[in-house]
């Protein structure tokens, strides 16, 4: 999965960007108060969005 899909999806499900680490991007669902961090890769594998997704308790991809 492409990172800006990713982020997309986050975002139509109510999250936003907390801040910019050295090589992450922390995301806030601030509905569930939950955070997740996402890499700052080209590509990010289906495992690792799950992971994300279930940390910021949206939908799955």
């Amino acid at each position: 999965m492409k990172r800006i899909d990713l982020i997309r999806h986050l975002e139509q499900h109510g999250c936003e960007l907390f801040r910019e680490g050295g090589r992450h991007s922390v995301y806030v669902n601030r509905a569930t108060r939950k955070a997740a961090t996402v890499p700052r890769h080209r590509e990010i594998n289906e495992f690792l969005a799950r992971k994300i997704c279930k940390e910021l308790q949206i939908p799955l991809p």
